[in-house]
């Protein structure tokens, strides 16, 4: 029997956790039916190993700084972005910008005058992907109305709000303004009731795949601290563990798996263009 083919729309496989095994992980993957992971670098110093190595594997990449690292960033570093972004416009691999948001769980960030900078860092990466016409993939951790403003004023073609965790309406804005919801392990877990409940009731258009890998571990592979105390070690994260999440997000909806499959393929098709050319050619 065919495995169903999957694309994980959000990965880090740069990761230092990930890095003195990668080639065996992805190749774990793949042998599970991840056909194409998506990479997003999170600093300017990440932007040519993120690329690199989605080269290597022959993966996808996107470029953009994260919100938790604007408090070491430097101003140039946007210019390094544009810059990136200019000199690798015609490689198919690079299919959007980003890990790129707000952040407002962190309490420091929650302060001034990192959350005014954590904003001014998002907003300019918005209009750079404007400007260059890519898509973005979105962080919203406890800042979905806080991005969806900075969206509202500055128009990007489309994306993923990656993680998303919100409210229905919340979602249903998202969706509105040509959003792709992604959908990982947190999905996995019984008590996260509102979660399941979009995973379950969205529109089939709407949603996407992904691990976060080496973060955001499906239920099967997380620890609480009382379980690591007792010596038991947290799962680590990996694209491998794509399809068996993408099995419950097929459960929460009655669906087989193989129609969850085309359905999550199309939609990030759609969420990211470049990834059906890249795709074709492969």
């Amino acid at each position: 029997m065919t495995l169903p083919l999957w694309i994980d729309t959000h990965c880090h496989l740069d990761a230092p956790e990930l890095a003195h095994d990668i080639d065996v992980v992805r190749a774990l993957a793949a042998e599970r039916g991840v056909r194409l992971c998506v990479l997003p670098a999170v600093a300017a110093d990440h932007f040519e190993g993120a690329r690199a190595l989605a080269h290597r594997l022959g993966d996808a990449y996107a470029l953009g700084i994260h919100p938790l690292f604007v408090a070491h960033a430097q101003e140039g570093d946007l210019e390094r972005l544009d810059a990136a972004l200019t000199q690798w416009r015609d490689d198919p691999r690079l299919v959007a910008v980003g890990e790129i948001g707000l952040d407002f769980f962190v309490p420091a960030l929650q302060r001034p005058p990192l959350r005014e900078r954590q904003l001014h860092f998002f907003r300019a990466q918005l209009k750079l992907a404007r400007k260059h016409q890519l898509p973005v993939l979105l962080h919203t951790r406890r800042s979905v109305d806080a991005v969806r403003q900075s969206l509202r004023q500055i128009e990007v073609p489309g994306g993923i709000a990656h993680a998303f965790n919100g409210s229905r309406q919340q979602a249903d804005h998202f969706v509105a303004m040509g959003f792709k919801l992604g959908f990982g392990g947190a999905a996995t877990f019984d008590r996260a009731r509102q979660l399941r409940l979009l995973a379950r009731e969205m529109p089939a258009a709407c949603l996407v795949l992904e691990t976060d890998a080496p973060d955001m571990p499906p239920h099967w592979l997380y620890r609480t601290a009382e379980q690591r105390a007792d010596g038991q070690p947290q799962g680590r994260n990996t694209p491998a563990e794509l399809p068996r999440i993408a099995q419950c997000v097929a459960d929460l909806r009655s669906l087989p798996l193989e129609a969850l499959q085309r359905i999550a393929w199309d939609n990030a098709i759609s969420a990211m263009p470049r990834l059906e050319g890249l795709l074709s050619s492969q």
